[in-house]
Protein backbone atom coordinates (compact mmCIF):
# COMPACT_ATOMS: atom_id res chain seq x y z
CA UNK A 1 0.00 0.00 0.00
CA UNK A 2 2.75 2.43 0.97
CA UNK A 3 4.71 1.54 -2.16
CA UNK A 4 1.67 2.25 -4.35
CA UNK A 5 1.18 5.66 -2.72
CA UNK A 6 4.84 6.49 -3.25
CA UNK A 7 4.57 5.49 -6.90
CA UNK A 8 1.48 7.68 -7.39
CA UNK A 9 3.18 10.60 -5.67
CA UNK A 10 6.28 10.16 -7.84
CA UNK A 11 4.12 9.99 -10.97
CA UNK A 12 2.22 13.13 -9.93
CA UNK A 13 5.41 15.02 -9.10
CA UNK A 14 6.90 14.12 -12.49
CA UNK A 15 3.80 15.03 -14.50
CA UNK A 16 4.59 17.64 -17.12
CA UNK A 17 1.18 19.28 -16.67
CA UNK A 18 2.02 19.93 -13.03
CA UNK A 19 5.25 21.55 -14.23
CA UNK A 20 3.29 23.66 -16.71
CA UNK A 21 0.90 24.96 -14.05
CA UNK A 22 3.79 25.69 -11.70
CA UNK A 23 5.58 27.50 -14.54
CA UNK A 24 2.51 29.73 -14.96
CA UNK A 25 2.89 30.80 -11.32
CA UNK A 26 6.60 31.39 -11.85
CA UNK A 27 5.87 33.52 -14.91
CA UNK A 28 3.29 35.49 -12.94
CA UNK A 29 6.22 36.57 -10.77
CA UNK A 30 8.21 37.52 -13.86
CA UNK A 31 6.08 40.59 -14.55
CA UNK A 32 6.98 42.71 -11.52
CA UNK A 33 8.67 45.21 -13.82
CA UNK A 34 5.22 46.31 -14.97
CA UNK A 35 4.50 47.49 -11.41
CA UNK A 36 7.02 50.30 -11.68
CA UNK A 37 4.23 52.74 -12.51
CA UNK A 38 2.69 51.99 -9.10
CA UNK A 39 5.84 52.09 -6.98
CA UNK A 40 7.54 55.05 -8.68
CA UNK A 41 5.29 57.75 -7.08
CA UNK A 42 6.17 56.65 -3.53
CA UNK A 43 9.87 56.44 -4.42
CA UNK A 44 9.67 59.90 -5.97
CA UNK A 45 7.99 61.50 -2.96
CA UNK A 46 10.09 59.79 -0.29
CA UNK A 47 13.41 60.44 -2.05
CA UNK A 48 12.49 63.92 -3.36
CA UNK A 49 13.34 62.88 -6.90
CA UNK A 50 12.36 64.82 -9.99
CA UNK A 51 10.90 63.11 -13.05
CA UNK A 52 14.27 62.78 -14.78
CA UNK A 53 15.68 60.87 -11.82
CA UNK A 54 12.63 58.59 -11.73
CA UNK A 55 13.08 58.01 -15.45
CA UNK A 56 16.64 56.84 -14.82
CA UNK A 57 15.35 54.30 -12.32
CA UNK A 58 12.86 53.19 -14.97
CA UNK A 59 15.64 52.67 -17.50
CA UNK A 60 17.59 50.63 -14.92
CA UNK A 61 14.47 48.53 -14.42
CA UNK A 62 14.08 48.01 -18.16
CA UNK A 63 17.72 46.98 -18.53
CA UNK A 64 17.34 44.50 -15.69
CA UNK A 65 14.25 43.07 -17.35
CA UNK A 66 15.89 42.71 -20.77
CA UNK A 67 19.50 41.69 -20.13
CA UNK A 68 19.29 37.94 -19.62
CA UNK A 69 22.79 36.83 -20.60
CA UNK A 70 23.71 35.96 -17.01
CA UNK A 71 20.57 33.90 -16.53
CA UNK A 72 21.09 32.07 -19.81
CA UNK A 73 24.71 31.25 -18.99
CA UNK A 74 24.06 30.06 -15.43
CA UNK A 75 21.13 27.89 -16.50
CA UNK A 76 23.52 25.90 -18.67
CA UNK A 77 25.86 24.99 -15.79
CA UNK A 78 23.60 25.00 -12.70
CA UNK A 79 20.56 22.93 -11.77
CA UNK A 80 17.41 24.83 -12.71
CA UNK A 81 16.27 25.00 -9.09
CA UNK A 82 19.52 26.78 -8.24
CA UNK A 83 18.94 29.29 -11.03
CA UNK A 84 15.45 29.97 -9.69
CA UNK A 85 16.85 30.44 -6.21
CA UNK A 86 19.42 32.95 -7.50
CA UNK A 87 16.65 34.89 -9.23
CA UNK A 88 14.51 34.89 -6.08
CA UNK A 89 17.44 36.15 -3.98
CA UNK A 90 18.16 38.92 -6.48
CA UNK A 91 14.50 39.97 -6.38
CA UNK A 92 14.40 39.89 -2.58
CA UNK A 93 17.67 41.77 -2.06
CA UNK A 94 17.09 44.39 -4.76
CA UNK A 95 13.51 45.40 -3.97
CA UNK A 96 13.84 44.59 -0.26
CA UNK A 97 16.67 47.09 0.07
CA UNK A 98 14.67 49.69 -1.86
CA UNK A 99 11.78 49.19 0.59
CA UNK A 100 14.10 49.66 3.57
CA UNK A 101 15.40 52.92 2.10
CA UNK A 102 11.98 54.29 1.15
CA UNK A 103 10.57 53.58 4.64
CA UNK A 104 13.59 55.09 6.40
CA UNK A 105 14.82 51.77 7.83
CA UNK A 106 18.12 51.99 5.93
CA UNK A 107 20.40 54.92 5.05
CA UNK A 108 19.63 56.80 1.86
CA UNK A 109 21.79 55.88 -1.11
CA UNK A 110 22.80 57.88 -4.17
CA UNK A 111 20.80 57.67 -7.38
CA UNK A 112 23.29 55.39 -9.13
CA UNK A 113 23.17 52.96 -6.20
CA UNK A 114 19.36 52.97 -6.32
CA UNK A 115 19.59 52.19 -10.05
CA UNK A 116 21.79 49.20 -9.26
CA UNK A 117 19.28 47.91 -6.69
CA UNK A 118 16.40 48.27 -9.15
CA UNK A 119 18.46 46.55 -11.86
CA UNK A 120 19.38 43.64 -9.58
CA UNK A 121 15.83 43.19 -8.32
CA UNK A 122 14.30 43.20 -11.79
CA UNK A 123 17.05 41.06 -13.32
CA UNK A 124 15.78 38.20 -11.17
CA UNK A 125 12.86 38.01 -13.63
CA UNK A 126 15.21 36.80 -16.37
CA UNK A 127 15.97 33.69 -14.29
CA UNK A 128 12.25 33.01 -13.86
CA UNK A 129 11.66 33.44 -17.60
CA UNK A 130 14.56 31.25 -18.65
CA UNK A 131 13.81 28.34 -16.34
CA UNK A 132 10.08 28.30 -17.08
CA UNK A 133 10.50 28.45 -20.85
CA UNK A 134 13.37 25.94 -21.01
CA UNK A 135 11.47 23.43 -18.86
CA UNK A 136 8.14 23.64 -20.67
CA UNK A 137 9.57 23.68 -24.19
CA UNK A 138 11.34 20.41 -23.39
CA UNK A 139 8.25 18.97 -21.72
CA UNK A 140 5.95 19.89 -24.63
CA UNK A 141 8.16 19.54 -27.73
CA UNK A 142 5.16 19.26 -30.06
CA UNK A 143 3.38 22.37 -28.72
CA UNK A 144 6.16 24.89 -28.29
CA UNK A 145 4.31 27.82 -29.83
CA UNK A 146 1.17 27.71 -27.65
CA UNK A 147 3.19 26.90 -24.52
CA UNK A 148 5.53 29.87 -24.98
CA UNK A 149 2.61 32.16 -25.79
CA UNK A 150 0.69 31.21 -22.66
CA UNK A 151 3.73 31.55 -20.40
CA UNK A 152 4.72 34.94 -21.82
CA UNK A 153 1.13 36.04 -21.41
CA UNK A 154 1.20 35.27 -17.69
CA UNK A 155 4.36 37.37 -17.40
CA UNK A 156 2.38 40.29 -18.77
CA UNK A 157 -0.45 39.55 -16.35
CA UNK A 158 1.84 39.49 -13.31
CA UNK A 159 1.53 43.21 -12.66
CA UNK A 160 -2.26 42.99 -12.47
CA UNK A 161 -2.12 40.05 -10.05
CA UNK A 162 0.22 41.82 -7.64
CA UNK A 163 -1.75 45.06 -7.88
CA UNK A 164 -5.04 43.35 -7.07
CA UNK A 165 -3.48 41.61 -4.09
CA UNK A 166 -2.23 44.98 -2.83
CA UNK A 167 -5.63 46.64 -3.37
CA UNK A 168 -7.35 43.79 -1.51
CA UNK A 169 -5.16 44.36 1.56
CA UNK A 170 -6.08 48.08 1.60
CA UNK A 171 -2.78 49.07 3.16
CA UNK A 172 -2.57 52.82 3.88
CA UNK A 173 1.21 52.56 3.51
CA UNK A 174 1.96 52.89 -0.22
CA UNK A 175 5.49 51.60 0.33
CA UNK A 176 4.02 48.24 1.32
CA UNK A 177 3.60 47.48 -2.38
CA UNK A 178 7.40 47.49 -2.69
CA UNK A 179 7.50 45.05 0.23
CA UNK A 180 5.04 42.79 -1.62
CA UNK A 181 7.21 42.94 -4.74
CA UNK A 182 10.23 41.88 -2.69
CA UNK A 183 8.62 39.12 -0.61
CA UNK A 184 5.71 37.76 -2.72
CA UNK A 185 7.64 36.43 -5.75
CA UNK A 186 10.41 35.14 -3.49
CA UNK A 187 7.95 32.99 -1.53
CA UNK A 188 6.34 31.63 -4.70
CA UNK A 189 9.67 30.76 -6.34
CA UNK A 190 11.07 29.03 -3.24
CA UNK A 191 7.87 26.96 -2.98
CA UNK A 192 7.99 25.85 -6.64
CA UNK A 193 11.69 25.75 -7.49
CA UNK A 194 11.94 21.94 -7.28
CA UNK A 195 8.83 21.40 -9.43
CA UNK A 196 9.64 23.50 -12.51
CA UNK A 197 12.10 21.34 -14.44
CA UNK A 198 12.25 19.04 -17.49
CA UNK A 199 10.57 15.73 -16.64
CA UNK A 200 11.08 13.74 -19.83
CA UNK A 201 8.13 15.37 -21.53
CA UNK A 202 9.08 13.82 -24.89
CA UNK A 203 8.21 10.44 -23.35
CA UNK A 204 4.84 11.75 -22.18
CA UNK A 205 3.67 12.98 -25.60
CA UNK A 206 0.13 11.84 -26.33
CA UNK A 207 -1.92 11.93 -29.57
CA UNK A 208 -4.44 14.14 -27.77
CA UNK A 209 -1.89 16.87 -27.03
CA UNK A 210 -3.13 18.90 -29.98
CA UNK A 211 -6.56 19.08 -28.34
CA UNK A 212 -5.04 20.47 -25.14
CA UNK A 213 -3.92 23.68 -26.80
CA UNK A 214 -5.68 25.81 -29.38
CA UNK A 215 -4.14 24.71 -32.67
CA UNK A 216 -6.29 27.35 -34.46
CA UNK A 217 -5.54 28.14 -38.03
CA UNK A 218 -2.65 25.68 -38.52
CA UNK A 219 -5.19 22.83 -38.51
CA UNK A 220 -7.63 24.45 -40.90
CA UNK A 221 -5.83 24.01 -44.14
CA UNK A 222 -4.41 20.72 -45.33
CA UNK A 223 -1.20 19.25 -44.00
CA UNK A 224 0.85 21.36 -41.58
CA UNK A 225 4.17 22.67 -42.84
CA UNK A 226 6.15 20.77 -40.21
CA UNK A 227 4.55 17.49 -41.31
CA UNK A 228 5.47 18.10 -44.93
CA UNK A 229 9.03 18.91 -43.96
CA UNK A 230 9.27 15.67 -41.98
CA UNK A 231 8.18 13.64 -44.99
CA UNK A 232 10.54 15.46 -47.33
CA UNK A 233 14.06 14.14 -47.69
CA UNK A 234 16.89 16.34 -46.50
CA UNK A 235 18.39 16.68 -49.95
CA UNK A 236 15.05 17.69 -51.45
CA UNK A 237 14.49 20.20 -48.65
CA UNK A 238 17.91 21.75 -49.27
CA UNK A 239 17.13 21.92 -52.97
CA UNK A 240 13.83 23.65 -52.22
CA UNK A 241 15.64 26.25 -50.13
CA UNK A 242 18.07 26.89 -52.98
CA UNK A 243 15.24 27.26 -55.48
CA UNK A 244 13.24 29.55 -53.18
CA UNK A 245 16.32 31.67 -52.65
CA UNK A 246 16.96 31.93 -56.39
CA UNK A 247 13.35 32.95 -57.07
CA UNK A 248 14.00 36.18 -55.21
CA UNK A 249 16.91 36.94 -57.57
CA UNK A 250 15.33 35.73 -60.82
CA UNK A 251 11.77 37.02 -60.63
CA UNK A 252 10.98 40.26 -62.49
CA UNK A 253 10.30 43.23 -60.24
CA UNK A 254 6.86 43.81 -61.76
CA UNK A 255 5.70 40.49 -60.26
CA UNK A 256 5.44 42.12 -56.83
CA UNK A 257 2.94 44.61 -58.24
CA UNK A 258 0.51 41.94 -59.44
CA UNK A 259 -2.59 40.85 -57.48
CA UNK A 260 -1.95 38.18 -54.87
CA UNK A 261 -3.33 35.21 -56.81
CA UNK A 262 -1.57 36.17 -60.04
CA UNK A 263 1.68 36.83 -58.16
CA UNK A 264 1.58 33.38 -56.56
CA UNK A 265 0.89 31.80 -59.96
CA UNK A 266 3.86 33.54 -61.61
CA UNK A 267 6.18 32.63 -58.74
CA UNK A 268 5.07 28.98 -58.89
CA UNK A 269 5.80 28.92 -62.65
CA UNK A 270 9.27 30.37 -62.07
CA UNK A 271 9.96 27.78 -59.35
CA UNK A 272 8.96 24.98 -61.69
CA UNK A 273 11.29 26.24 -64.42
CA UNK A 274 14.20 26.50 -62.00
CA UNK A 275 13.55 22.95 -60.71
CA UNK A 276 13.52 21.56 -64.25
CA UNK A 277 16.62 23.48 -65.29
CA UNK A 278 18.53 22.33 -62.23
CA UNK A 279 17.42 18.70 -62.64
CA UNK A 280 18.41 18.59 -66.35
CA UNK A 281 21.74 20.25 -65.68
CA UNK A 282 20.90 22.97 -68.18
CA UNK A 283 21.36 25.62 -65.53
CA UNK A 284 23.61 25.50 -62.54
CA UNK A 285 22.02 27.35 -59.68
CA UNK A 286 24.50 29.62 -57.97
CA UNK A 287 23.92 30.78 -54.43
CA UNK A 288 25.01 34.13 -53.16
CA UNK A 289 27.31 34.24 -50.20
CA UNK A 290 25.45 33.91 -46.96
CA UNK A 291 21.90 32.75 -46.30
CA UNK A 292 18.75 34.10 -47.89
CA UNK A 293 15.59 35.20 -46.12
CA UNK A 294 13.95 32.26 -44.40
CA UNK A 295 17.23 30.39 -43.91
CA UNK A 296 19.37 30.16 -40.78
CA UNK A 297 21.34 33.32 -40.02
CA UNK A 298 23.99 33.96 -37.43
CA UNK A 299 23.77 37.24 -35.53
CA UNK A 300 26.67 38.66 -37.56
CA UNK A 301 24.96 37.78 -40.82
CA UNK A 302 21.64 39.23 -39.65
CA UNK A 303 23.23 42.52 -38.57
CA UNK A 304 24.07 43.40 -42.19
CA UNK A 305 20.50 42.81 -43.41
CA UNK A 306 18.05 45.68 -43.82
CA UNK A 307 15.13 43.48 -42.73
CA UNK A 308 16.72 42.86 -39.34
CA UNK A 309 17.18 46.58 -38.69
CA UNK A 310 13.66 47.31 -39.87
CA UNK A 311 12.40 44.93 -37.18
CA UNK A 312 14.76 46.42 -34.59
CA UNK A 313 13.84 50.06 -35.13
CA UNK A 314 10.15 49.32 -35.55
CA UNK A 315 10.29 47.47 -32.23
CA UNK A 316 12.30 50.29 -30.63
CA UNK A 317 9.73 52.92 -31.62
CA UNK A 318 6.66 50.80 -30.91
CA UNK A 319 7.49 48.90 -27.74
CA UNK A 320 9.72 51.72 -26.46
CA UNK A 321 6.82 54.17 -26.50
CA UNK A 322 4.55 51.61 -24.83
CA UNK A 323 7.11 50.95 -22.11
CA UNK A 324 7.36 54.69 -21.50
CA UNK A 325 3.64 54.77 -20.73
CA UNK A 326 3.95 51.76 -18.44
CA UNK A 327 6.87 53.29 -16.53
CA UNK A 328 5.22 56.71 -16.18
CA UNK A 329 1.67 55.53 -15.63
CA UNK A 330 1.65 56.74 -12.02
CA UNK A 331 2.66 60.29 -12.94
CA UNK A 332 0.39 60.34 -16.00
CA UNK A 333 -2.72 59.38 -14.07
CA UNK A 334 -1.87 61.73 -11.19
CA UNK A 335 -1.37 64.67 -13.54
CA UNK A 336 -4.83 64.04 -15.00
CA UNK A 337 -6.39 64.08 -11.54
CA UNK A 338 -6.78 60.37 -10.77
CA UNK A 339 -6.12 59.43 -7.16
CA UNK A 340 -6.05 55.65 -7.54
CA UNK A 341 -3.21 55.03 -9.97
CA UNK A 342 -3.11 51.30 -9.23
CA UNK A 343 -6.20 50.62 -11.29
CA UNK A 344 -4.43 51.73 -14.47
CA UNK A 345 -1.39 49.59 -13.70
CA UNK A 346 -3.72 46.65 -13.27
CA UNK A 347 -5.63 47.44 -16.46
CA UNK A 348 -2.59 47.87 -18.67
CA UNK A 349 -1.18 44.56 -17.39
CA UNK A 350 -4.40 42.78 -18.32
CA UNK A 351 -4.47 44.33 -21.79
CA UNK A 352 -0.78 43.54 -22.15
CA UNK A 353 -1.63 39.89 -21.50
CA UNK A 354 -4.52 39.95 -24.00
CA UNK A 355 -2.32 41.71 -26.55
CA UNK A 356 0.27 38.94 -26.38
CA UNK A 357 -2.31 36.19 -26.77
CA UNK A 358 -4.43 38.04 -29.32
CA UNK A 359 -1.45 39.31 -31.29
CA UNK A 360 -0.11 35.80 -31.70
CA UNK A 361 -3.52 34.49 -32.77
CA UNK A 362 -4.17 37.37 -35.21
CA UNK A 363 -0.73 37.11 -36.81
CA UNK A 364 -1.11 33.33 -37.13
CA UNK A 365 -4.36 33.77 -39.07
CA UNK A 366 -2.63 36.21 -41.39
CA UNK A 367 0.22 33.88 -42.29
CA UNK A 368 -1.62 30.55 -42.21
CA UNK A 369 -4.86 31.50 -43.96
CA UNK A 370 -3.60 34.22 -46.29
CA UNK A 371 0.18 33.60 -46.59
CA UNK A 372 0.65 37.30 -45.87
CA UNK A 373 3.68 38.65 -43.97
CA UNK A 374 3.35 38.50 -40.19
CA UNK A 375 4.75 42.04 -39.64
CA UNK A 376 1.46 43.47 -40.91
CA UNK A 377 0.02 42.50 -37.50
CA UNK A 378 2.76 44.55 -35.85
CA UNK A 379 1.81 47.51 -38.05
CA UNK A 380 -1.79 47.25 -36.85
CA UNK A 381 -0.59 47.14 -33.22
CA UNK A 382 1.45 50.30 -33.78
CA UNK A 383 -1.55 52.15 -35.17
CA UNK A 384 -3.49 51.21 -32.04
CA UNK A 385 -0.69 52.59 -29.88
CA UNK A 386 -0.61 55.83 -31.88
CA UNK A 387 -4.30 56.34 -31.09
CA UNK A 388 -3.70 55.51 -27.41
CA UNK A 389 -0.98 58.17 -27.15
CA UNK A 390 -3.38 60.73 -28.64
CA UNK A 391 -5.89 60.03 -25.86
CA UNK A 392 -3.19 60.58 -23.22
CA UNK A 393 -2.05 63.79 -24.91
CA UNK A 394 -5.43 65.52 -24.80
CA UNK A 395 -6.51 64.10 -21.45
CA UNK A 396 -10.23 63.91 -22.26
CA UNK A 397 -12.56 62.54 -19.56
CA UNK A 398 -11.98 58.82 -19.30
CA UNK A 399 -9.04 59.07 -21.71
CA UNK A 400 -6.71 57.04 -19.47
CA UNK A 401 -9.06 54.06 -19.52
CA UNK A 402 -9.13 53.99 -23.32
CA UNK A 403 -5.41 54.72 -23.59
CA UNK A 404 -4.48 51.77 -21.37
CA UNK A 405 -6.52 49.49 -23.65
CA UNK A 406 -4.85 50.61 -26.87
CA UNK A 407 -1.33 50.93 -25.50
CA UNK A 408 -1.54 47.68 -23.53
CA UNK A 409 -2.85 45.68 -26.49
CA UNK A 410 -0.31 47.15 -28.90
CA UNK A 411 2.67 46.77 -26.58
CA UNK A 412 1.82 43.18 -25.70
CA UNK A 413 1.26 42.24 -29.35
CA UNK A 414 4.86 43.17 -30.19
CA UNK A 415 6.18 40.40 -27.95
CA UNK A 416 4.04 37.75 -29.62
CA UNK A 417 4.72 38.89 -33.20
CA UNK A 418 8.42 39.82 -33.22
CA UNK A 419 9.82 36.44 -32.02
CA UNK A 420 7.76 34.53 -34.58
CA UNK A 421 8.63 36.92 -37.42
CA UNK A 422 12.34 36.85 -36.55
CA UNK A 423 12.36 33.04 -36.55
CA UNK A 424 10.63 32.94 -39.93
CA UNK A 425 12.97 35.43 -41.59
CA UNK A 426 16.27 34.49 -39.93
CA UNK A 427 15.81 30.87 -38.89
CA UNK A 428 15.92 29.01 -35.59
CA UNK A 429 19.53 27.86 -35.43
CA UNK A 430 20.80 31.06 -33.74
CA UNK A 431 17.42 32.33 -32.63
CA UNK A 432 18.49 32.89 -29.02
CA UNK A 433 21.22 35.34 -29.97
CA UNK A 434 19.00 37.09 -32.52
CA UNK A 435 16.10 37.48 -30.08
CA UNK A 436 18.31 38.70 -27.23
CA UNK A 437 19.71 41.39 -29.51
CA UNK A 438 16.23 42.48 -30.60
CA UNK A 439 15.10 42.80 -26.97
CA UNK A 440 17.72 45.52 -26.50
CA UNK A 441 15.31 47.73 -28.45
CA UNK A 442 13.01 47.77 -25.42
CA UNK A 443 15.33 49.51 -22.90
CA UNK A 444 16.85 51.58 -25.71
CA UNK A 445 13.42 52.98 -26.52
CA UNK A 446 12.71 53.55 -22.85
CA UNK A 447 16.03 55.39 -22.43
CA UNK A 448 15.21 57.70 -25.32
CA UNK A 449 11.52 58.33 -24.69
CA UNK A 450 11.28 58.15 -20.90
CA UNK A 451 14.81 59.00 -19.79
CA UNK A 452 15.27 61.94 -22.16
CA UNK A 453 12.04 63.19 -23.74
CA UNK A 454 9.24 62.52 -21.22
CA UNK A 455 11.21 63.37 -18.08
CA UNK A 456 12.70 66.58 -19.49
CA UNK A 457 9.34 67.89 -20.69
CA UNK A 458 7.62 66.93 -17.42
CA UNK A 459 10.23 68.71 -15.28
CA UNK A 460 10.09 71.77 -17.53
CA UNK A 461 6.32 72.05 -17.19
CA UNK A 462 6.55 71.38 -13.44
CA UNK A 463 9.06 74.22 -13.06
CA UNK A 464 6.77 76.56 -15.01
CA UNK A 465 3.82 75.72 -12.77
CA UNK A 466 5.91 76.07 -9.61
CA UNK A 467 7.17 79.49 -10.80
CA UNK A 468 3.63 80.68 -11.49
CA UNK A 469 2.43 79.36 -8.15
CA UNK A 470 5.32 81.14 -6.39
CA UNK A 471 4.39 84.51 -7.90
CA UNK A 472 0.71 84.11 -7.05
CA UNK A 473 1.21 83.18 -3.40
CA UNK A 474 4.29 85.18 -2.37
CA UNK A 475 4.20 88.86 -1.46
CA UNK A 476 7.07 91.06 -2.71
CA UNK A 477 8.48 91.63 0.77
CA UNK A 478 8.17 88.10 2.04
CA UNK A 479 11.19 86.84 3.98
CA UNK A 480 10.58 83.41 2.54
CA UNK A 481 10.90 84.59 -1.05
CA UNK A 482 14.51 83.52 -1.39
CA UNK A 483 14.21 80.17 0.35
CA UNK A 484 14.87 77.07 -1.71
CA UNK A 485 12.00 74.75 -2.38
CA UNK A 486 12.60 71.40 -0.69
CA UNK A 487 10.02 69.28 -2.52
CA UNK A 488 10.54 68.00 -6.05
CA UNK A 489 8.42 69.90 -8.60
CA UNK A 490 5.08 68.36 -9.48
CA UNK A 491 3.12 68.90 -12.69
CA UNK A 492 -0.68 68.92 -12.97
CA UNK A 493 -2.87 68.76 -16.05
CA UNK A 494 -2.76 67.24 -19.52
CA UNK A 495 0.08 69.60 -20.45
CA UNK A 496 2.53 67.47 -18.45
CA UNK A 497 2.64 64.70 -21.06
CA UNK A 498 0.93 66.48 -23.98
CA UNK A 499 4.01 67.05 -26.14
CA UNK A 500 5.59 63.74 -25.11
CA UNK A 501 2.48 61.79 -26.12
CA UNK A 502 2.21 63.59 -29.46
CA UNK A 503 5.87 62.78 -30.17
CA UNK A 504 5.35 59.11 -29.28
CA UNK A 505 2.20 58.97 -31.40
CA UNK A 506 4.15 60.32 -34.35
CA UNK A 507 6.96 57.83 -33.77
CA UNK A 508 4.42 54.99 -33.71
CA UNK A 509 3.32 56.16 -37.16
CA UNK A 510 6.96 55.99 -38.25
CA UNK A 511 7.12 52.47 -36.78
CA UNK A 512 3.99 51.60 -38.78
CA UNK A 513 5.72 52.78 -41.96
CA UNK A 514 8.83 50.70 -41.18
CA UNK A 515 6.66 47.62 -40.57
CA UNK A 516 4.86 48.11 -43.89
CA UNK A 517 8.21 48.43 -45.70
CA UNK A 518 9.17 45.12 -44.08
CA UNK A 519 5.86 43.62 -45.23
CA UNK A 520 6.58 44.67 -48.81
CA UNK A 521 10.12 43.27 -48.70
CA UNK A 522 9.15 39.88 -47.24
CA UNK A 523 6.06 38.92 -49.25
CA UNK A 524 8.02 36.35 -51.24
CA UNK A 525 9.30 34.67 -48.06
CA UNK A 526 5.83 34.17 -46.62
CA UNK A 527 4.47 33.03 -49.98
CA UNK A 528 7.16 30.34 -50.06
CA UNK A 529 6.63 29.36 -46.41
CA UNK A 530 2.84 29.28 -46.29
CA UNK A 531 1.51 29.61 -49.84
CA UNK A 532 1.52 25.88 -50.57
CA UNK A 533 -0.18 24.96 -47.31
CA UNK A 534 -2.90 27.40 -48.22
CA UNK A 535 -3.42 25.99 -51.71
CA UNK A 536 -3.39 22.44 -50.33
CA UNK A 537 -6.55 23.06 -48.33
CA UNK A 538 -10.17 22.97 -49.41
CA UNK A 539 -11.21 24.98 -52.42
CA UNK A 540 -11.63 28.66 -51.80
CA UNK A 541 -14.34 30.87 -53.23
CA UNK A 542 -13.34 32.61 -56.41
CA UNK A 543 -12.50 36.25 -56.25
CA UNK A 544 -14.17 38.39 -58.86
CA UNK A 545 -12.22 41.17 -60.46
Amino acid sequence: MMGRLQEKFRSFFSNRWLVFVAAMWVQSCAGIGYLFGSISPVIKSSMDYNQRQIARLGVAKDLGDSVGFLAGSLCEVLPLWAALLIGALMNFIGYGWVWLIVTGRAPTLSLWAMCILIFVGTNGETFFNTVALVSCVQNFPKSRGPVVGILKGFAGLGGAIMTQMYVTIHSPDHASLIFMVAVGPTMVIVALMFIVRPVGGHRQVRPTDAMSFTAKSSRRRGTPTCARETRTGKSEQDANEVIFSEVEDEKPKEVDLLPALERQKRIAQLQTKLFQAAAEGAVRIKRRRGPHRGEDFTLTQALIKADFWLIFFSLLLGSGSGLTVIDNLGQMSQSLGYDNTHIFVSMISIWNFLGRVGGGYFSEIIVRDYAYPRPVAMAVAQLLMAVGHIFIAFGWPGAMYIATIFVGLGYGAHWAIVPAAASELFGLKKFGALYNFLTIANPAGSLLFSGVIASSIYDLEAEKQAHQHHHLHTSPGSVFQGMLRLDAPKCDGAICFFLTSLIMSGLCIVAFALSMILVHRTKIVYTNLYGKSRSAGPSKPEVSN
